[in-house]
């Protein structure tokens, strides 16, 4: 393998750990960002179809958010929600996976800014665009053609249980989060990802045009 070839490989490999990055970063973004689901609540109409007054609704998402972040606390406890023994596991599942998406989206984001500045050759730049537009319009068109669908099979691939179906008698929670809040947020994962992948292509076009 000459060396033009291994250069190739290299800037591919690291396009695809770049692509990993920032989709993390753009779902740990989407949970840091409240205010989606602050609009939800009167988009949606969440209190009149759940029976919970928008401010409980905001006061227990809040106690959600803050137990799926970094530094959150160790145990969910609703202020004012039940919760089943499967429900408790499902949330702590959902942690396991959102803490160590928030922990690869900060460190790995700061390592590619690091290479933005200091990688003079920007090809893997837009590789990376090309993977993660990719994944992203696949994921765009999935959850355009069925929603429902689509939110299934993304349980199905981060979850080996049916707990994540929950029944509203037990876990009460479940009808202050419809599924158009949770397509809300996949759609604002999206939009990050393109915003982020349109600044990679400018950054690889500039450097392209100088030289």
């Amino acid at each position: 393998m000459n060396d033009k070839v291994k250069k190739k490989v290299l800037n591919i490999l690291f396009a695809a750990v770049c692509a990993v990055v920032v989709i993390c970063l753009a779902v740990s973004i989407t949970v840091w960002m409240r205010p989606i689901y602050y609009m939800d609540i009167n988009i949606l109409d969440i209190p009149q179809r759940s029976g919970v007054p928008a401010e409980i609704c905001r006061l227990n998402y809040d106690v959600l958010i803050d137990y799926n972040v970094i530094g959150g606390p160790d145990k969910l406890e609703f202020p004012d929600f039940v919760m089943s023994e499967t429900g408790e596991i499902h949330f702590e599942e959902v942690k396991d996976i959102f803490i160590p998406m928030q922990w690869i989206g900060i460190l790995g984001g700061l390592a590619v800014a690091a290479a933005i500045i200091w990688w003079k050759e920007k090809s893997w730049m837009h590789y990376s665009v090309i993977i993660t537009v990719g994944i992203a319009l696949a994921v765009l068109a999935a959850v355009i053609i069925d929603w429902e669908w689509a939110f299934e099979t993304m349980h199905g691939i981060f979850f080996n249980n049916d707990y994540w179906i929950f029944d509203y008698r037990t876990d009460p929670v479940i009808t202050i989060l419809p599924d158009t809040f949770f397509m809300h947020c996949g759609l604002a994962i999206i939009a990050i990802v393109v915003i982020v992948m349109a600044a990679f292509e400018i950054i690889y076009r500039k450097q392209k045009k100088e030289k």
